[in-house]
């Protein structure tokens, strides 16, 4: 029951559990409705509240926000380009940040897509010792798309 009792492992009657906790000028709260006999505890309901309110927001904080981050290319993409866009998906990827690399197929280009694909599984190559695919390359409209996420192991 409280932590004014020594013996907290008390089986009592509603009417006197209520009656003990009012006495002590706290609530009287049940933990586990389900048990034989229920099990309840004499606390400060509102300080109860408070201090689980602050466990969720400090669990919420630890939380890793992971953002997916876009990187557009063009079905020809030039080889400077290429590294430049290459070396802000390491950036990223060393950030914990997600890569969606995506090529764009504007008019007539999408007669180009076997060099869309090619240039997004060399990108993946690129990038396979820091992340990993999630997604293959993906045609959907005209757009190809592939995910890749920051691998577990650490360097």
């Amino acid at each position: 029951m409280g932590d004014n009792i020594q013996d907290n492992n008390q089986v009592l009657s509603r009417e006197d559990a209520l009656k003990l906790a009012d006495e002590q000028g706290l609530d009287l709260v049940e933990i586990s409705p389900d048990a034989q006999p229920p099990v309840c505890k004499i606390i400060d309901y509102q300080k109860f509240l408070y201090q689980l309110k602050k466990k969720l927001k400090e669990q919420k904080a630890k939380t890793a926000k992971t953002q997916v981050k876009e990187i557009r290319f063009g079905p020809q993409t030039d080889d400077h380009d290429f590294e430049f866009k290459l070396n802000h998906a390491k950036k990223f990827l060393a950030d914990g940040d997600k890569v969606r690399a995506y090529v764009f197929f504007k008019g007539r280009q999408i007669l180009f897509k076997e060099q869309g694909e090619i240039l997004l599984l060399k990108f993946a190559q690129e990038l396979e010792d820091i992340g990993r695919v999630d997604q293959l390359p993906l045609l959907e409209g005209k757009k190809m798309t592939m995910l890749i996420s920051p691998s577990s192991k650490k360097k």
